[in-house]
């Protein structure tokens, strides 16, 4: 019974305790000793039951820390309890999947011992989750790097080896701990004390003076968003939020404007243009929008005194924006609005703002700091306009706000993260928050920010940095068990 309960009970608790971890709560050290249980329970284990605890660890890690997932298929969907509830275990144990393998694979390779624990393991486990960032079409999402953003000294390394590379110092730290020897905890000491280091050094500088911002947040209910009735009321409401604003960039969130660009009345528009004309500033509106050939986008328009500029989204979220073969049923079944869109080109040029260059990305855009990073070195501030109402009153706009704190460390940018019910928030090139508003809260958030130039690291090398030394890492394991 006690082996049962260390075998199956504890690694499953163990992943389920790291959402502790990561937003709202913060406490970054607590993914790592988690691991660090995880890789003791996997000293000696062999090859089937290696996986099988990384797998129970995933499954602890995914069920609680994407739970988010049943709030919006049940609560705001509609699918009824045991379709929601039955969806979200696959989920998970569909994501649990890529700790098993991260798991198996020094089962395979390497005796038993601490040399599997303190370098294999911590590799594989970093690998894994670069695999899980990009396999059909990736899911990046609570990856162990990002527990660490901003507060913990392994966020430091951000700009030079992006999320996974933190990921990779912060299972090594696990290694360290399990294995428990004192050369490789030295080293890991190392690392976090230079961290603390690194956290002074300021990859980018400021360009430009800089510039007042206001950021609304509507509380529009998704169950509300889209119904024909509603529709004066919205536009209404950020009308009035628009004009109560004096600050050079405005912005509204994702889709705030239910209806395509091109039928947006003109006695509604001529009003607002003219308002942000008048403080020579720019209006920024997450708005859906088409072309003249039956292609309809997700984008952000940014208005001033000539014709909007456009940027439309390019990383479409399976089910909610683009629909997967075979997966219709579904989305019927949840009755999502726009649940076909096209998607934008891959790299869009920066939008023009006066002399600040913004790149705008739209919600689950940001999760994917790779492709982010092309709009750099040209861009001097980054923004993205989400709607997270999907996910209530979850840890899903938490965990989101968190992902963009680290994109603002791999980019060295201040980031404006627009939400149509929270978490809004300005993000300074640190990735810490200056300013937020209460979630499910109508209001605006007023700032100021500082457009950037330069490149970090990590905008110029991407995931490369990382790959290269968990390959070397890798080679080293291997020459160590021949």
């Amino acid at each position: 019974m006690r082996l049962i309960l260390a075998t199956r009970l504890l690694p499953l608790l163990l992943g389920g305790i790291s959402v502790l971890g990561f937003a709202p709560h913060y406490l970054f050290p607590l993914p790592v000793l988690a691991l660090a249980g995880l890789f003791r329970l996997l000293r000696d284990a062999g090859q089937r039951e290696a996986a099988l605890r990384g797998w129970l660890f995933g499954l602890g890690w995914f069920g609680a820390g994407v739970s988010w997932v049943y709030v919006s298929m049940h609560d705001v969907g509609g699918l009824p309890v045991p379709l929601a509830g039955g969806l979200t275990l696959l989920f998970a144990a569909f994501l649990a999947l890529f700790p098993a393998l991260a798991t198996w694979l020094p089962a395979r390779w390497a005796r038993p011992g601490a040399a599997r624990l303190t370098w294999l393991l911590p590799a594989c486990w970093a690998l894994a989750e670069w695999l899980r960032g990009w396999l059909l079409t990736g899911f990046p999402w609570q990856a162990l790097g990002y527990s660490q953003a901003p507060y913990g000294p392994l966020a430091a390394y951000a700009p030079l080896l992006g999320v996974y590379g933190v990921s990779w110092l912060a299972a090594l730290s696990a290694g360290a701990l399990a294995g428990w020897r004192v050369r490789p905890l030295a080293l890991v000491a190392l690392v976090w004390l230079a961290g603390l280091g690194l956290a002074r050094v300021d990859w980018t500088r400021p360009v430009g003076a800089p510039i007042t911002v206001s950021l609304l947040q509507g509380n529009i209910a998704q169950d509300m968003k889209f119904r024909p009735e509603k529709l004066a009321d919205t536009l209404i409401l950020y009308r009035d939020m628009i004009l109560a604003s004096d600050s050079r960039l405005i912005v509204l969130p994702e889709t705030a404007w239910p209806l395509f660009l091109d039928v947006v009345p003109d006695d509604y528009l001529a009003p607002l243009r003219a308002h942000v004309r008048g403080l020579g500033g720019h209006l920024l509106v997450g708005v859906p929008e088409r072309d003249g050939r039956g292609h309809y986008y997700n984008s952000v328009a940014l208005f001033d005194g000539g014709a909007p500029q456009v940027y439309r989204k390019s990383h479409l979220v399976p089910f909610g924006e683009f629909v997967p073969w075979g997966t219709h049923w579904f989305v019927d079944a949840m009755a999502i609005p726009l649940s076909d869109f096209s998607r934008g080109g891959r790299r869009q040029a920066p939008l023009r703002a006066d002399d600040q260059r913004i790149a705008a990305n739209v919600c689950y855009e940001d999760v994917f700091g790779e492709e982010l990073r092309h709009a750099l070195p040209e861009a001097t501030l980054m923004v993205n306009v989400s709607n997270d109402a999907w996910f209530g009153d979850s840890y899903a706009p938490w965990q989101h706000h968190q992902i963009a704190q680290m994109r603002a460390l791999e980019t060295g940018r201040w980031w404006l993260k627009v939400n149509n019910t929270g978490v809004t928030a300005i993000l300074d090139a640190k990735g810490r928050t200056v300013a937020s508003l209460k979630p499910f809260s109508t209001g605006i958030l007023d700032g100021a920010v500082q457009g950037m130039t330069g490149s970090t690291p990590y905008a110029r090398w991407g995931n490369g940095a990382f790959l290269a030394l968990v390959s070397v890492a890798l080679a080293l394991c291997g020459r160590r068990a021949r």
